[in-house]
């Protein structure tokens, strides 16, 4: 197994029995300093676009809360002036990954690969919200991950 150091304000992913997680950190703040690490390096002058951020996460139960501080990194980062014009979550099903077959459960909606069902998760409906809204409420954050409130307010 291999031993993680975490960066202060890490959310992991539980590795569950039978779920195929992996144990990995989640580091919201990651994506924000190299966003703001690109902007410096283009000098400002080119559209910055999130093409895929997602976890791995069967049970969902991490998912949400590390949508939302991602997010709310974004949000720090075009609030700052860096121009970020998209962010594009990486899945939207899950998918078959070349080093891992059908085991990393990315998506917002669970694939039986035999079957091709779709489940929607959790947090395709936390998403959704989002979207529609074209923000993070409180009352998103606190239906799904209330744990997080300070978190994702205190960088906004």
């Amino acid at each position: 197994m291999i031993s993680l150091k975490a960066h202060p304000g890490s959310v992991y992913v539980d590795p569950r029995p039978g779920q195929n997680d992996l144990e990995e950190e989640i580091y919201p703040e990651g994506l924000y300093r190299v966003l703001k690490s690109i902007y410096r390096r283009t000098r400002g002058n080119k559209p910055l676009y999130i093409t895929e951020n997602g976890f791995r996460d069967a049970a969902d139960s991490r998912r949400p809360q590390a949508l939302l501080e991602h997010l709310a990194m974004v949000h720090r980062a075009i609030s700052e002036g860096i121009p970020v014009r998209g962010y594009l979550h990486w899945t939207l099903v899950d998918d078959f990954e070349w080093n891992d077959g059908w085991g990393t459960h990315l998506g917002l909606f669970a694939l039986d690969p035999l079957t091709q069902q779709r489940t929607p998760r959790e947090s395709s409906l936390l998403y959704s919200e989002i979207c529609r809204a074209n923000a993070i409420t409180e009352e998103i954050v606190e239906r799904y991950a209330p744990q997080a409130m300070d978190r994702i307010f205190a960088s906004s």
